[in-house]
């Protein structure tokens, strides 16, 4: 055995029952923790036991008979962190599964496909339909689910419902969860699931509680690579503004491209605004949509290689004069209204984000923050309506 004594991951599936009326896609939550409570600087997470957890249907290939087939985020997702992706190639981690008892077949099947595959890393895997089981003493929380918007639905019905997934997955986290738990939400309303979360898990810090837009900035690196026939490695520092949605800014002023003799702005190389303006945009608010026409199935791959992204930035920090955007409590920067889960432009280090300050915002830029905040603010109070 290595010298580093081993993490252990949880993934855990849906933390509620299911009606035969209901489908849930997505319930899933991911999370870690240490097995010593020390403090969780990254020195000290090098020779941690750590739990991942994650809990959500994603796991499970169908819920029922009549069921839509749940998104494959989760099993996207266990063999990167197996693998080393989310916490490194040298970290010995345990997965904990979790899900609802109609999947706990299909949840032990998923099991039996982690032991065959001998990752080194892996050190045991628990597979269980308990909440507490599961969540016990873990210290990094991906949330990958929620209850999707159906046809007939209105807003403030999908949103009552992923208000009480919340509400209840947050109570599971604020009494079992380790100190100094790390969460990530993924299931949609990404944003405004967090602040739920953050709202009845009081123990855990505001600073510990993100949503991803890391798959956005991912695809916005992407789309800029694509553009200028370079690698994606070479390009860094776009920036995704606010919602995860499609009033969400996908904001190029500051980015660069590695050059010959140095690097190089994104917006200069590219030379051509209207685009930059245009259907850049569109094309990464949009991009989800595009996979499902696509592919018939929203984006799994993806996501999932993106959380493994925004866990290891935040554990592991991110490089040198480099930013990425996680969403995170505004405290007010960039004018942004305090008390929301925003977006921003973000480093890391030492386990812990800071927000990149000083960056000029033109105009065009100020309208776009300010309309993705307006619908950030409008979905909290709708939540908030929900509660009561």
């Amino acid at each position: 055995m290595s010298n580093q004594e081993e993490r252990d991951c949880i993934i855990l599936q849906s933390l509620h029952s299911i009606k035969k009326d209901e489908r849930l896609v997505n319930p899933s939550c991911v999370r870690a923790t240490k097995r010593d409570e020390g403090a969780c600087d990254q020195t000290k997470w090098a020779h941690a036991s750590l739990k991942l957890f994650a809990c959500g249907s994603l796991l499970s290939l169908r819920l029922g008979k009549n069921q839509e087939e749940p998104r494959q985020i989760g099993y996207a997702l266990v063999p990167m962190i197996a693998r080393g992706v989310m916490l490194g190639p040298d970290q010995p981690v345990r997965l904990h599964l979790l899900d609802i008892p109609p999947a706990a077949e299909a949840l032990n099947g998923v099991k039996m496909e982690l032991i065959d595959a001998a990752f080194p890393l892996l050190k045991g895997v628990v597979a269980t339909i308990d909440v507490i089981e599961a969540c016990t003493g873990v210290n990094i929380a991906v949330m990958v689910g929620g209850y999707p918007r159906k046809e007939g639905m209105e807003r403030k019905d999908v949103m009552s419902k992923n208000v009480s997934i919340y509400k209840s997955q947050a109570a599971a986290l604020e009494q079992h969860a380790a100190a100094g738990c790390k969460v990530l939400v993924v299931a949609n309303p990404a944003n405004t699931n967090a602040l739920i979360l953050k709202e009845f898990a009081p123990s855990i810090p505001e600073k510990n509680i993100t949503c991803l837009t890391r798959l956005d900035h991912n695809r916005a690196l992407g789309q800029i690579s694509e553009r200028l026939n370079v690698q994606v490695s070479d390009v860094k520092n776009v920036i995704i503004w606010g919602n995860h949605s499609s009033t969400q800014y996908p904001d190029v002023s500051h980015a660069t491209v590695k050059a010959q003799h140095g690097e190089k702005h994104v917006r200069e190389l590219v030379a051509d605004d209207e685009w930059l303006r245009g259907e850049f945009i569109a094309t990464v608010q949009q991009r989800g949509a595009a996979i499902i026409k696509a592919r018939k199935l929203s984006s799994a791959l993806s996501a999932a290689s993106s959380a493994c992204d925004h866990i290891r930035d935040w554990v592991l920090g991110t490089p040198e004069a480099t930013w990425v955007s996680m969403g995170v409590y505004s405290d007010g920067s960039y004018n942004v209204p305090a008390g929301l889960i925003y977006s921003f432009p973000v480093t890391c280090r030492d386990g812990e984000w800071s927000i990149v300050q000083g960056l000029s915002i033109d105009e065009f830029s100020r309208k776009k923050l300010d309309a993705t905040a307006e619908e950030l603010t409008e979905e909290k109070a709708l939540a908030y309506s929900c509660l009561s």
